[in-house]
């Protein structure tokens, strides 16, 4: 029998999720992400400026963010030039796919009964994929 960890793990999908947003030219920007861990949530914290929601979810961000085949699309050095020469409504804009779907994800678990839900499509428009992205450490 299956240990009750096991059983957690089981029960839900790490598999990176594509995320678009439309700019406000009209162009689709797409990322893709794995669900935010815990650890991956406390690192973020810790490289943020404390009390800067915004900071957070940039560092998320570029923890989180990869191409289809895994690789990060933001360092450091982009989230400075994010921060200072983008508008703010279109840096929130970018990170809000991300952090919906945090938020979905951190209390939408399965039961056994339900099965996976990948391939499926979220409240947000994000679908699970298949593929190697594994996220560059």
């Amino acid at each position: 029998m299956a240990s009750f960890l096991e059983r957690i793990k089981a029960s839900v999908s790490m598999r990176p999720v594509e995320k678009t947003v439309t700019l406000p030219n009209g162009d689709v920007l797409s990322f893709y992400s794995t669900p935010i861990t815990l650890a991956e949530r406390a690192k973020a914290r810790k490289a943020a400026k404390p009390e800067d929601s915004t900071d957070f979810a940039m560092q998320l961000f570029a923890l989180k963010a990869t191409d289809e085949v895994g690789n990060r699309l933001i360092n450091q050095s982009d989230l400075l030039t994010m921060r200072n020469s983008l508008p703010g409504d279109v840096v929130e804009s970018i990170l809000l796919p991300l952090l919906e779907s945090s938020e979905e994800g951190d209390t939408d678990m399965k039961s056994p009964e339900e099965g996976s839900s990948e391939g499926q499509g979220t409240a947000s428009g994000a679908k699970a994929v298949s593929g190697p992205g594994k996220n560059a450490k």
